[in-house]
């Protein structure tokens, strides 16, 4: 292959005054052919320079055209001389970021040379010996589709096309070598994703499979929503392609019109492309990547393993770019394009990373992930089920080192089309992070979350002035927003969760110390809701939100204030609270009754909040809040203040800007999808739930996404425990149990298990129920 040439310019040109005597420095790099060796050149010449002049501040202009990187560029800080100079690599054309295609690429793959022959049925075959293996393969700068079963349906909900009978007999009886393919799941409660390679196959015809450690939440992959790729005899369908590693041939079908011989033709193989690598004591420093296009990076859906703590993720380390241990460095005006996995991933010790202007689109993993170590944590747990007793824990506040992001920020970054592999993923990830800005993101078109907070360390978070819809499209119970709370404190039995807190309420918050903020957003989500406050989520103001949707949950946590928010065709969703949880809920406009689930307490204030009619307000809350008509402006243009006549205002609403969400530089909203908007309508008061008896226990169907949630159940089968009688019960049964099985006999509904006691009468047979989000016999 022909090495490319370099034109380096090193070119004085302009000395700043007073204290900023630092020389500004300009070089030039030209690239010629397929790698990187005019920008490593360019780099190094940049060191150089700083090794000279530590103060220098040196930009390397890249001439257009794609530098195909033989390996990640790393900038290291062992390579980097302290001082106070900066590098900044960007883009040598005259084109404003993002009003036409970056004018350079870098590139995570390799672009190829082949020689194509027709093969049967449409199929073309060209030899191919490459000693790594690719995810990706991009015909003419688009990505084309792993050979597939079923095939790829642009309309279908999950992972474009699924199946039930992937892993049927009948099915692999058709495959000859299936070795290297890879089962992609929903988890068993759409709780996320796995991922599976296939190994072999075993005596009985069933596949032997290594992986599914993707979810924290290990049950098993979903029955039906799952399909297979990498397999050669899948091979039937335009765009499809594979890889024959064994026979070293490539296999592609293209659309009419693509005739191969002339295609342009790269395949991932890098899953990172730029990596900035310091460390806390000797970070990287004043590192700048502007007007750039990422491209090509590899999948990285097998390497993600790491347990975020107890949250529901798992995390692979690494994106098309990464900081790891870094000072004052900043992504700008960038495009990550058709990456495999993450697009920019802030690792362990970062300080003011600063990820702006950017478009990050169709990336196998998440958009910006903000992660701290593992290390920094006190007292870390790294599943669900995991406890600890409150003798030997480590109590003291905050961090025990400063391996963590803290005073970054993701602003103004147009972020869609995110977890197209990877169904755990979000527009925006934080965890083990603090004092994170995430301000005038638009955020759409995303499996799961559009912003996910894992846990309370350690707060301080501000997100304001996003706009996050099409959220949790792929998956289920979860929000636009969504964050959980299961910190030191947090037991996922509840009797044990209840006793610990009452006696230590300070040990709440030495995780969560500083207070999230969640201000002037508009969300969505039609699968979930808008603003999901989970397991133990502690220490948040949530106000001048507007709720398009789904309405604002809070589980079981503490120190909640939400006022002022605007909720939209739903309402408050308070689920299963502590005794003295310190939760305020005031002057809110909601357009629905609240939706309670297993609430005994309703924390320090709800109250003077505006309802849609007056017998939509519920005693025991509410004593001053008012119904009526709240008067939005223009609700059908997404104005939803209130006129100044309107009755809301008594309550001590106050209006909030409508026209400042999402992006704010103009290319990018102009590339922009625009939120749907609700039509407004009244609600329709259903009867009362349907209850029945068992031995004197309170039953009812599961009918809600909410008691599902509050479950933790997979679907809505099972008979839930609205109360017991003070006497006792037959079985030791609690309120808030769901009831599975009786004997032998399944139970789906209400009506199921009062044939089941029919059956049985007075005669004692196994229980099966759900507690604690798990399956146990009593």
């Amino acid at each position: 292959m022909r090495r490319s040439t370099c034109i380096v310019y090193a070119v004085a040109l302009s000395l700043l005054p007073g204290s900023l005597l630092a020389q500004r420095k300009t070089i030039y790099a030209a690239t010629t052919s397929t790698n990187q060796t005019s920008l490593s050149e360019s780099i190094s010449k940049a060191k150089a320079l700083l090794q000279k002049e530590p103060d220098a501040n040196i930009t390397i202009y890249l001439k257009p055209g794609t530098y195909f990187l033989d390996s990640t560029l790393v900038l290291s800080s062992a390579d980097l001389p302290p001082g106070k100079g900066s590098i900044t690599v960007t883009s040598a054309g005259n084109e404003k970021p993002h009003t036409a295609p970056a004018a350079v690429t870098l590139s995570g793959g390799q672009l190829l040379r082949l020689q194509w022959t027709l093969w049967k049925d449409g199929i073309y075959k060209a030899p191919l010996d490459v000693p790594f293996e690719f995810s990706h393969l991009y015909i003419n700068n688009e990505q084309q589709i792993r050979a597939r079963y079923p095939n790829f349906d642009s309309s279908a909900k999950h992972f474009n096309g699924t199946a039930d009978d992937v892993l049927s007999p009948e099915r692999i009886k058709t495959w000859k070598h299936p070795q290297g393919g890879y089962i992609h799941a929903l988890h068993k409660h759409e709780w996320g994703g796995y991922h599976y390679r296939i190994t072999g196959i075993n005596t009985d015809g069933t596949l032997q499979l290594e992986g599914g450690y993707q979810n924290n939440r290990q049950m098993g992959m979903n029955e039906k929503e799952r399909f297979v790729e990498n397999i050669f005899e899948e091979l039937d369908a335009p765009r499809e392609w594979y890889y024959d590693k064994a026979g070293k041939t490539l296999y592609y079908k293209p659309v009419a019109g693509v005739s191969p011989e002339k295609a342009s033709v790269i395949i991932s193989r890098l899953p990172e492309i730029v990596a900035l690598k310091g460390t806390a004591d000797k970070p990287v420093k004043n590192i700048t990547f502007r007007n750039i296009r990422f491209a090509h990076s590899n999948a990285t859906f097998m390497d993600t393993r790491e347990p975020l703590l107890r949250s529901d993720w798992t995390i692979y380390r690494g994106g098309a770019v990464l900081l790891d241990g870094t000072t004052d460095c900043s992504i700008l005006d960038c495009e990550f394009d058709h990456n495999g996995g993450n697009a920019v991933f802030v690792s362990n010790y970062n300080r003011r990373a600063y990820i702006s202007g950017n478009e990050i689109h169709d990336a196998g993993g998440s958009g910006i992930c903000f992660v701290g170590n593992k290390d920094a944590v006190r007292a870390p747990l790294f599943e669900y089920n995991e406890s600890q007793a409150f003798n030997g824990m480590d109590t003291a506040a905050g961090p025990k080192s400063p391996d963590y992001p803290a005073s970054c920020v993701a602003a103004d970054n147009l972020i869609y089309r995110t977890g197209r592999i990877e169904k755990q993923t979000a527009g925006v990830q934080i965890s083990m992070a603090m004092d994170i800005t995430v301000s005038h993101n638009t955020i759409y078109d995303v499996p799961r979350a559009g912003i996910n907070v894992s846990e309370g360390t350690w707060g301080g978070h501000i997100i304001e002035y996003n706009d996050v819809f099409n959220t949790v499209l792929e998956t289920g119970d979860h929000g636009a927003f969504n964050s959980w709370g299961r910190d030191r404190w947090w037991y996922p039995n509840r009797e044990q969760l209840d006793s610990l807190v009452a006696v230590h309420p300070w040990l709440i918050r030495q995780d969560a110390v500083k207070t999230n903020v969640l201000r002037n957003n508009r969300f969505r989500c039609d699968h979930g809701w808008d603003i999901d406050l989970d397991d133990g989520s502690s220490n948040y103001h949530i106000y001048n939100n507007v709720c398009l949707n789904g309405g604002l949950k809070l589980r079981e946590g503490f120190y909640r204030t939400v006022e002022n928010n605007i909720m939209l065709n739903n309402s408050f969703h308070p689920h299963v609270w502590f005794e003295n949880s310190h939760d305020i809920f005031r002057h809110n406009i909601v357009t629905r009754t609240y939706k309670p689930i297993a609430i005994e307490f309703w924390g320090d204030e709800i109250d003077h909040n505006f309802f849609p009619e007056q017998n939509a307000i519920k005693p025991p809350t509410d004593g001053h809040s008012l119904a009526g008509d709240p008067m939005f402006i223009s609700p059908a243009t997404g104005d939803y203040r209130v006129q100044r006549t309107s009755p809301a205002l008594k309550t001590g609403f106050r209006n909030f800007p409508m026209d400042q969400f999402g992006v704010t530089t103009a290319a990018l909203k102009a590339k922009a999808k625009k939120a749907p908007l609700p039509v407004l309508a009244k609600e329709v008061l259903n009867e009362e739930p349907s209850f029945s008896g068992w031995q004197g226990a309170l039953m009812k169907n599961i009918e809600t996404l909410g008691e599902r949630s509050a479950t933790g159940l997979p679907d809505n089968k099972g008979a839930f425990v609205v109360a017991v009688p003070e006497s006792g019960h037959k079985y030791p049964i609690k309120a808030g149990d769901v009831i599975l099985q009786l004997g032998d006999k399944k139970i789906n509904t209400k009506e199921d298990l009062t044939k089941a006691d029919e059956l049985y009468g007075d005669k004692k047979v196994p229980l099966v129920i759900f507690r604690n989000q798990q399956r146990m016999t009593l």
